[in-house]
């Protein structure tokens, strides 16, 4: 017998995808070893595709849960604690890095970073130049920021879905073209990953930041595309929030990549 909800909670039904996502992850990690060790590449392409599958499908049924009203302000308010403690996590990750970086450019003598006469960047190294390219991925990113507040702006206060798809168009195609010229620097790299640390720290500090800067573009598009199914309106669309929230985080961690590793570290 159906009982009527008289509560503003979403209690969720029994789901395999927790389930199927950890396998999906392990099925990569595991096929990303092999592939490390040059033994195959096609467990690694399996789980890549096997976790899109389970993003795909557990996230629809999330759409799905707001369309059909599950989502009401209190449950809203759950998915933004969860969407901060997701980047809060994101934050300790790039505080690695930069910890990483700062340590060797601060005390670069020891036996885990033998560098000649304690300099840093280590000899040979020549750096870029942060007034040219990397000045300019700032100028993009920052207005693709930008664009991403106006779109928020346009949907939480004016109810204007026309400013929105304008907004994420311009924010969705200025981080394609970050990502275009950050493909671009790491083709003129003078320095390799291996072999030196800063090389090693570069790669990794920019490089997670450029992946997340695709992650953050296709999140952008994907409320795109949501909104040209009419799926936000202004009382709910916490969705296109996270997608904004991560954005911002992504710009703020940029400019402390291009202060510190551009700058300072050259």
């Amino acid at each position: 017998m159906a009982h009527e909800k008289n509560h503003d909670y979403h209690i969720l039904p029994p789901s395999a995808w927790p389930l199927l996502g950890a396998l999906a992850c392990f099925v990569l990690l595991f096929g990303s070893v092999l592939y490390f060790h040059d033994v195959t590449s096609f467990v690694m392409i399996a789980g890549f595709l096997f976790t899109f599958y389970v993003m795909y499908g557990w996230w629809a049924e999330v759409v799905h849960e707001s369309n059909t009203g599950d989502h009401t302000p209190v449950v809203q308010i759950g998915l933004r604690y969860g969407v901060v403690l997701f980047i809060m996590s994101e934050v300790m990750f790039f505080a690695a890095w930069f910890w990483s970086f700062f340590k060797h450019a601060l005390y670069p003598m020891g036996p885990e970073s033998p560098m000649v006469d304690g300099q840093f960047p280590p000899a040979g190294i020549e750096t870029f130049d942060p007034w040219h390219l990397p000045l300019i991925n700032t100028l993009i990113l920052l207005c693709s920021g930008a664009a991403a507040t106006w779109a928020h702006h346009a949907m939480a206060h004016e109810n204007n879905r026309q400013d929105m798809k304008w907004g994420l168009i311009i924010a969705v195609a200025l981080g394609i073209l970050f990502t275009a010229f950050q493909a671009y620097e790491y083709s003129h790299a003078a320095f390799g990953f291996a072999g030196n640390i800063y090389g090693a720290n570069f790669f990794m500090a920019t490089g997670f930041h450029g992946f997340h800067v695709v992650i953050g573009t296709i999140f952008l598009a994907v409320c795109l595309f949501r909104l040209q199914a009419g799926h936000f309106t202004p009382e709910r669309h916490v969705g296109f929030e996270a997608a904004a929230w991560y954005w911002h985080f992504v710009d703020v961690v940029w400019l402390f990549l291009f202060a510190s590793i551009y700058i300072w570290g050259q």
